[in-house]
């Protein structure tokens, strides 16, 4: 099946993102607040651009049983994942005009191109691929954490927010998606959109740790 290729294709890039510092020191509780701030915000910006994504492929599919899905699909975020951050945003004060006024970061911008680019080229099943490391990755990553309990109350409840029997009741609803839409002609170009996007899910990481910015560098 296509999503046992893709798997084991990125095993490297998800085991990296696995052991990410940023992961790492979320469940040790020693994640500079400061950067969970950061990417809470980063990934407000992109779960926005998730959801349209899911809502335009809706649109251009031909089947309506998985059209039906993928508008379910983004329902579900905005009324699921993005509705819980708003309850993180609320704890640690950050407000809509402060995501109104952080941009877009480099590689976050980047991703969510990707992610319209692969519908872009390679339709409807381009973006259902590009779109799985996400929702599969972060539940992998729940699961890895489970029984290691954050001392910070609201790292270990972003931990539980993937480790939710809705969230992973999902996965094989998308999962089998995905291996819906692939087919023998495809199937490598939706593999290196997956890889793709596994990579920009591991730089995402790495975006936050840096608080990465639209810096010029200085002239030497």
């Amino acid at each position: 099946m296509f999503t046992d290729t893709a798997h084991e294709a990125t095993r490297s890039l998800w085991l990296a993102s696995k052991h990410h510092p940023f992961i790492q020191q979320l469940q040790a509780g020693t994640l500079p607040m400061a950067t969970f701030r950061d990417y809470l915000i980063q990934d407000h910006h992109y779960l926005l651009e998730f959801g349209r994504l899911y809502d335009l492929a809706a649109t251009q599919c031909s089947r309506p049983d998985q059209a039906a899905q993928l508008h379910a699909n983004a329902e579900d975020l905005r009324h699921g994942e993005i509705a819980t951050r708003e309850t993180f945003f609320e704890k640690l004060g950050i407000t809509p005009a402060m995501i109104a006024n952080t941009p877009v970061a480099p590689t976050n911008y980047a991703y969510t191109s990707h992610l319209y680019r692969s519908l872009a080229t390679a339709g409807v099943p381009g973006a259902i691929a590009g779109l799985l490391p996400c929702y599969w990755l972060y539940a992998e990553i729940g699961e890895g954490l489970a029984t290691k309990d954050s001392p910070i109350p609201i790292y270990q409840a972003w931990i539980d927010t993937y480790t939710a029997s809705d969230y992973t009741d999902a996965m094989s609803d998308q999962l089998a998606l995905a291996n819906a839409v692939a087919t023998p002609d495809n199937q490598a170009e939706l593999c290196q959109i997956f890889i793709r996007s596994s990579w920009y899910e591991l730089n995402f990481w790495q975006m936050a740790l840096d608080h990465e910015q639209w810096c010029v560098p200085e002239p030497s």
